[in-house]
């Protein structure tokens, strides 16, 4: 189902943390609040494809929603299954373990940056299609093409040799391909270019409400980010401030990740 590069990322805890500080905590924030406005009230039911170790599945179930997460990697799918409330199975976006319209909401918050023909994401897209209600919510997780541009900036990774060619790759053709790289570096995946989702989505029979860009230029502020998130004031004003531009077109390529919010 992944990739044997992709599987062993995640196997020796790859991004395990990352969702806790930093650039990570603020798209954790930022995706959560962008749930909180999106999804319908609990206890509705949430199929949470991709869903990792449940770092998103545990804060639903405590709010009330009836979760399943499906992970293709065995050791994500036992950990989510240990947060209370929570479901998890092994199983592949493309082929879905639920019955037809047996969901009130489907998240891909995982799958479609580790597909990388289009063909591959359009059947994840149609299968949420397939899964979720009539009336019922998709939000799609991509990460941007210029990702790993800004991020080799920050982080430093661009001072080696063998990390330009796989920045020129992703900028080429949305292919990042890490083959021989340090843990450090992203596994292989997919970029979307920002409008890339919407075709996916629609293809696969759904209607596309909205784009939402998650971090904004703001993730990319290293140390003082972090500052600013250990700040509860400044935090709520952040979140406040980047609520109202959300969906400034312009900004959509300017961050890590985008939300593609598409209903059936």
């Amino acid at each position: 189902m992944l990739g044997s590069e992709v599987m062993a990322y995640y196997r020796r805890g790859g991004e395990r943390d990352r969702l806790t500080v930093g650039q990570g905590r603020w798209e954790f924030l930022r995706t959560w609040d962008v749930l909180s406005r999106t999804l319908p009230d609990a206890p509705a039911s949430v199929l949470d494809v991709g869903g990792a170790t449940g770092v998103y599945a545990d804060p639903l179930a405590r709010a009330g929603y009836r979760v399943l997460v499906v992970d293709p990697v065995p050791e994500h799918a036992v950990a989510s299954a240990t947060h209370p409330g929570v479901r998890a199975v092994v199983g592949d976006a493309r082929a879905l373990p639920a019955t037809g319209h047996s969901a009130d909401a489907v998240l891909l918050l995982g799958p479609l940056y580790h597909l990388l023909e289009r063909a591959d994401r359009v059947t994840a897209w149609r299968e949420a299609a397939r899964v979720v209600r009539a009336g019922g919510v998709v939000v799609g997780a991509t990460i941007n093409r210029f990702a790993s541009l800004f991020d080799g900036f920050v982080k430093g990774h661009l001072t080696d040799p063998r990390f330009r060619p796989i920045v020129e790759r992703a900028l080429t053709d949305g292919v990042h391909r890490n083959d021989d790289g340090p843990e450090a570096w992203f596994t292989t995946a997919y970029f979307h270019h920002p409008d890339e989702p919407v075709g996916e989505a629609t293809e696969a029979g759904l209607t596309v409400q909205r784009r939402v860009c998650v971090e904004g230029p703001l993730g990319m502020a290293g140390p003082r980010l972090t500052e600013i998130l250990a700040d509860p004031d400044l935090t709520d004003l952040l979140m406040e401030m980047t609520r109202s531009v959300e969906e400034e077109p312009s900004l959509l390529g300017a961050g890590s990740h985008v939300l593609t919010i598409a209903t059936r």
